[in-house]
């Protein structure tokens, strides 16, 4: 699930947004099935029987049919190869209305894997996901979806009234609609090609990646191995953070940061931190390392362009410090990290912009999946009272940060998970700290054989920035569950276009390459070569007193 260009304000909602509808699911009598006569073996799922299910079409795809994506103003996109695209409704609980798809190459190029996308924020539409099924099925995988429970007409992402008195749809979207879609598809599999898959992997970002956590915790036999990139994994921790972003940059109109503040800020932390990796090149390659203070931007030591008042001074220290109770100032969240203030999609896409996204996400969420207020406004929030709450109310149901993955480790399964440092959608650290939870828990020794974890320099929300960030994420689950060998190094690369990839589209030549190392272990130049060559770094782990 993963942020995308012209996209650029609406791209970045792609893994994380996404949301609710108002509109209750339909209960009317279900249209007439829709069936193709080019494939038969395709148009013979329509007899299909599941428990739970009806299999509303299927049709064949031919190469150069264009496939509806219907999310974040992405238009059709071509088929590059055929496959049978089946709709399914699932219902598996009374109040429970979930749409998913299954699309399934043709039988001589399936590879006998089936791998279940994640979808985005609080879902509500097939369209992120579309996104990245079309290269997955292009490579064989058969491979599947869900809008997690609930429709939303255009695919906006930050409304979750359809969960205003819901409780079986908030199910739905906490962990049930992947489960179930997961079982169907299996199902379809097996029907269509006369074998199950040989290997099942889920694929996410942002809500994605905590949704592969959900799927490896709560159903760890449902997949071989999950990706879990840039994970919501402690979900009401991170709408709390959301909260905050609201709190300390918009409810005072003198905090608010502009454009010119964004960019003095990211210029005066990359002056202080680039170069501590011995490279100048735009990136901060650990910002845990970075010392920079922004205090000294305040406009009475500093009068140029972007200075900082001392109520911007206070919402930027309050950003990178996180949220916190305002009794005792125990932090109940990462903040986030120096130097990606300014980049596209960064801070003012996600937090300090007129439209930024944080408010509208809180605010939805507190108002329809905690008080059930559809009036609730964010000024009603107690960060001392009402976190406790929203745990107590939410924390079962909507958060994958149970640290005990000892049922999944011994399924067998695989957890990559990766974050961009420069996310401004979901703090970095938070990732950090739900690994360092689970080697707590597990023991570092026992992680380390089922579970890796690769932190991106300036990665945004799930791909782009000015560095290296791209990288087959898919691929590199696949080759460690079919191996046993587990990445210790991955090669992310740098394209002129960082939506090519994604898109499945022609990338061009890589204009740098660096290497990603499993934390925590971090790249460092070698001292001899281009920077722009992966080949010329090295993995080490900094020392704990550095950090």
């Amino acid at each position: 699930m993963m942020t995308r260009t012209a996209l650029a304000a609406t791209s970045a909602l792609t893994v994380l947004a996404a949301g609710g509808a108002a509109n209750a699911q339909t209960t009317a009598a279900p249209a007439a099935p829709t069936q193709t006569t080019a494939d038969p073996a395709c148009a013979s799922l329509l007899n299909l029987r599941l428990p739970h299910a009806r299999i509303d079409a299927a049709v064949a795809m031919k190469a150069g049919d264009r496939q509806p994506i219907e999310a974040f103003g992405v238009p059709a996109l071509p088929t590059t190869t055929p496959y049978c695209r089946v709709s399914l409704t699932l219902t598996p609980a009374e109040g429970s209305e979930i749409h998913s798809e299954v699309w399934l190459p043709a039988a001589g190029t399936w590879n006998g894997k089936f791998a279940a996308m994640g979808n985005a924020g609080f879902g509500g539409s097939l369209g992120p996901p579309r996104l990245s099924m079309r290269p997955a099925v292009a490579r064989g995988y058969a491979v599947a979806a869900t809008d997690m429970g609930h429709t939303e007409p255009g695919a906006d992402g930050k409304d979750a009234s359809w969960a205003l008195n819901q409780p079986e749809r908030i199910i739905d979207f906490g962990h049930r609609a992947n489960h179930v879609t997961a079982v169907a598809a299996k199902a379809v599999i097996a029907a269509y090609y006369g074998l199950a898959p040989r290997r099942s992997y889920f694929q996410g970002c942002s809500d994605g990646g905590r949704e592969a956590l959900m799927a490896a915790q709560r159903y760890p036999n449902d997949f071989d191995g999950v990706v879990a990139g840039a994970p919501g994994a402690a979900w009401t921790h991170l709408m709390t953070s959301f909260a905050w972003s609201w709190k300390v940059a918009h409810q005072n109109p003198a905090s608010q940061l502009k454009a010119a503040n964004l960019t003095r800020i990211q210029a005066a932390a990359l002056e202080a931190c680039d170069t501590l990796d011995d490279v100048k090149d735009g990136v901060i390659e650990d910002p845990r390392l970075c010392r920079f203070d922004p205090a000294a931007l305040l406009c009475d030591r500093d009068a140029a362009e972007g200075c900082l008042n001392t109520e911007q001074l206070a919402a930027v220290q309050g950003l990178y410090s996180g949220p916190r109770r305002g009794l005792t100032g125990h932090v109940l969240y990462p903040g986030f990290a120096p130097g990606g203030e300014a980049q596209r999609s960064g801070w003012d896409l996600w937090i300090t912009g007129d439209a930024a996204q944080h408010p509208d996400f809180a605010r939805s969420f507190f108002a329809n999946f905690v008080f059930n207020d559809a009036d609730w406004t964010l000024d009603q929030f107690d960060f001392d009272q009402n976190f406790d709450t929203v745990r107590e109310r939410m924390a079962g149901i909507t958060d994958s940060d149970n640290p005990d993955m000892s049922a999944f480790r011994a399924s067998g399964g695989k957890l990559l998970m990766y974050h961009g440092w420069n996310d401004a959608a979901l703090p970095a650290e938070g990732t950090i700290q739900y690994f360092e939870n689970v080697r707590e828990t597990m023991g570092a020794d026992e992680v380390d054989q089922f579970a890796r974890l690769f932190m991106v320099p300036a990665m945004g929300h799930c791909f782009g920035g000015p560095g290296p960030n791209a990288f087959d994420s898919l691929a590199v689950l696949d080759a460690w569950v079919e191996s046993g060998s587990a990445p210790d190094r991955i090669v992310a690369s740098k394209y002129a276009n960082d939506l090519a990839p994604l898109l499945n589209m022609p990338t061009g030549p890589a204009l740098s390459t660096r290497p990603l190392c499993a934390y925590p272990a971090v790249a460092r130049w070698k001292g001899d070569g281009s920077t722009n060559d992966e080949a010329n770094f090295v993995c080490i782990v900094p020392p704990k007193a550095d950090i």
